[in-house]
């Protein structure tokens, strides 16, 4: 690929034609512009079709075996481990959002859930107190592996001190002391258990530049009664002589979407074990596909429901026998019968 750029030259020299006869030779500026040529070349740009594909079965056979090796991570000198306490902050997941589908529930109630799957989800560095913000330790957690080609090399030498594939997202977590995890520990659905509810942040749709109408939902001016090409302008901005000024903060068009946003309180219904999919109740911020951040929810109601949650995370080698399906205790369940005949 081949990018160009123009570079602009500022001379001082003499004027050598004159525009009338007599005139004297002043010194101008002449301005000139150079062009460059800035080359950029992708992993594959040289390359014929066989040795693509050659390149990605190989680093995708790679992948698979960096991650096997670190499905069993108990086995290789896992960190002293401690048990769960009233205040324990646990590590999260990134995963993929799927898409939307309804459920029921056992009185016929109708929920929409949003489907999250956990793809490739490891921890990949540990940062103390002194190193993140001198108050909590952290985790860093990547999630779905991407080609290196794309990774600059400071985060390729971080994930390989860590053993796992680069990710396409790596994102933080504030952990409690006790709850800190080895670096290069896979991470699944299951660390989340029916009926608990969690906080999902993901960046939401960008809608680009919208009126208030939309941004902020006003009612608009009146269709008739005099209104001429105002109907959906917001009217008034604020005060008048006395402070003489707009108000920061004052709901105006602009530009809507394309921001970090947090829902909170929501509440797992189901977990897919098998395929690491996880059901939230409501919709989450987002498009689909995209990958959100996924942790124990902060709101004080709905935090009592941690009781005895899998700490510090799921370990395979522990509850190898979980079932693959886990429901929420109020959710119907289509393979059971909903009728019984005496």
């Amino acid at each position: 690929m081949a990018a160009w750029t123009c570079r602009f030259l500022l001379q001082r020299g003499t004027r050598v034609i004159a525009l009338r006869t007599g005139a004297s030779e002043r010194p101008v500026l002449a301005l000139g512009c150079v062009r460059t040529v800035k080359t950029t070349t992708w992993f594959d740009e040289h390359l014929t079709e066989d040795n693509q594909e050659y390149m990605r079965k190989s680093f995708g056979e790679e992948y698979k075996r960096q991650t096997a090796d670190k499905l069993n991570p108990l086995k290789d000198e896992p960190w002293p481990r401690h048990e769960w306490i009233e205040g324990s902050r646990r590590v999260g997941l990134v995963a993929v959002k799927l898409g939307m589908a309804p459920v029921w529930t056992k009185t016929g109630e109708r929920h929409v859930v949003t489907m999250l799957q956990v793809q490739d989800c490891h921890v990949i560095k540990y940062l103390s107190k002194e190193e993140y913000d001198g108050h909590t330790a952290a985790l860093l957690v990547g999630g779905k592996n991407v080609s290196p080609f794309y990774r600059t090399e400071e985060e390729m030498e971080m994930f390989r001190e860590a053993g796992v594939p680069p990710k396409q997202k790596v994102t933080t977590f504030k952990v409690s002391d006790n709850a800190i995890i080895k670096p290069g520990t896979p991470l699944y659905a299951a660390h989340f258990r029916p009926g608990q509810y969690v906080d999902i942040t993901a960046k939401t749709i960008g809608k680009g530049f919208q009126g208030v109408m939309k941004r902020w939902g006003f009612k608009g001016q009146p269709a008739t009664h005099g209104q001429t090409k105002t109907h959906r302008r917001p009217g008034a901005s604020g005060p008048g002589g006395d402070p003489a000024k707009v108000f920061k903060g004052k709901k105006m068009p602009g530009k809507m979407g394309n921001v970090f946003d947090t829902a909170y309180g929501l509440k797992v219904w189901r977990v897919n074990t098998k395929n690491n999919v996880l059901y939230v109740n409501g919709s989450v911020p987002g498009h689909r596909s995209c990958l959100v951040k996924v942790r124990d929810t902060v709101m004080p109601t709905r935090s009592s429901t941690l009781l005895n949650p899998p700490f510090p995370t799921y370990f395979t080698e522990e509850e190898s026998q979980l079932a693959e399906d886990l429901y929420d205790d109020d959710m119907f369940i289509h393979t059971e019968p909903s009728l019984m005949l005496a």
